[in-house]
């Protein structure tokens, strides 16, 4: 089971370190880092079904629901952080 209540001591330092991590790279290189940080965490979660409440939960559905057909849905744009490739 997903697990949605606060479960970290600092979400402030976690940030500030996720956005530490981009300063400098190119739009092309976040999305790429980005891309890396989900799968290490996915491979750590480990367990698909709650990868799949994760996705759903992400994408803005119930995480207790079917996914709804993607047929006719456009994808987001990722958005680099501002000071990327700063």
């Amino acid at each position: 089971m997903l697990n949605t209540q606060p479960n970290m001591q600092s979400y402030d330092d976690f940030y500030e370190g996720l956005i530490t991590a981009h300063l400098g790279l190119t739009t092309e290189q976040s999305h790429a880092m980005n891309a890396r940080l989900v799968l290490v965490l996915a491979n750590h979660i480990g367990d698909a079904n709650v990868l799949q409440q994760a996705l759903q939960l992400a994408r803005g559905q119930s995480a207790s629901t079917e996914s709804a057909s993607l047929v006719g849905r456009r994808a987001i744009t990722p958005v680099a952080p501002s000071h990327a490739g700063a």
